[in-house]
């Protein structure tokens, strides 16, 4: 696609860009890596919308999922943003398209479970286990919804890296060692992107199967991780 026709298609996906202005060059090559993922999500007639921060607010990630109205808002923080592509950092620039692919098809992975009416749900048939419990009621209802956000993180995540194995099966290995690095890093052990249970059945890319359907692929290793979690 020529320079030209891209940043058409990418206003027009862009829909509520701020005040209709022309999107950075940062904005474009985001949008440009994740627009085989956007297509897809339009193929299936999700109820998505791009939003384009017209400035960045502290502690804003570059990329993120929002829902509002029935519909889902992928949120682009990127103007103003210090660290816009801090997690690309060390990654040579002629490789970091596949990452934010990879970025991208996490965030579509919540949108799909938001318009299948699945969010924080756990998968059909699945049974858990024991029981949370805490003195402080305040304490466990914030655990419980760390333990929802970190399912649904997990799910993300392994559609991420279903898409990629199933778009890019070259970068599989590399992609997947960038991402399992980012989980690596966490401040707190089991907080709401400790996703490291569910990262880890990855490793071999072959365990999504051949079916090329990213959402369905990943929900065998996601209920697989529901039973190792910590």
């Amino acid at each position: 696609m020529c320079k030209a026709l891209l940043a058409a298609a990418l206003l027009c996906a862009a829909s509520h860009a701020a005040s209709s202005a022309e999107l950075t060059a940062l904005e474009t090559r985001w949008l440009g890596a994740a627009l085989p993922v956007l297509n897809y999500a339009r193929g299936l007639a999700l109820p998505i919308d791009i939003i384009v921060q017209p400035q960045a607010r502290p502690n804003d990630v570059p990329m993120a999922m929002g829902f509002d109205g029935g519909r889902c808002k992928l949120v682009l923080s990127l103007r103003g943003n210090p660290d816009a592509e801090a997690q690309l950092a060390g990654v040579p620039a002629e490789a970091q398209g596949e990452l934010i692919e990879a970025m991208a098809a996490h965030e579509i992975g919540h949108c799909w479970r938001y318009a299948q009416g699945a969010w924080h749900a756990l998968p059909a048939g699945f049974v858990e286990v024991g029981q949370e419990t805490a003195a402080d009621p305040d304490l466990l209802a914030a655990s419980r919804a760390m333990r929802e956000t970190r399912r649904e993180e997990g799910y993300a995540d392994l559609v991420a890296l279903a898409w990629i194995r199933h778009s890019h099966p070259g970068a599989y290995g590399r992609v997947y060692d960038w991402l399992s690095g980012l989980r690596r890093e966490q401040p707190v052990a089991g907080n709401g992107h400790d996703t490291r249970a569910w990262v880890a059945l990855a490793r071999d890319g072959a365990r999504f199967g051949a079916a090329s359907r990213p959402f369905e692929d990943a929900v065998p290793l996601w209920r697989e991780g529901l039973l190792v979690e910590k």
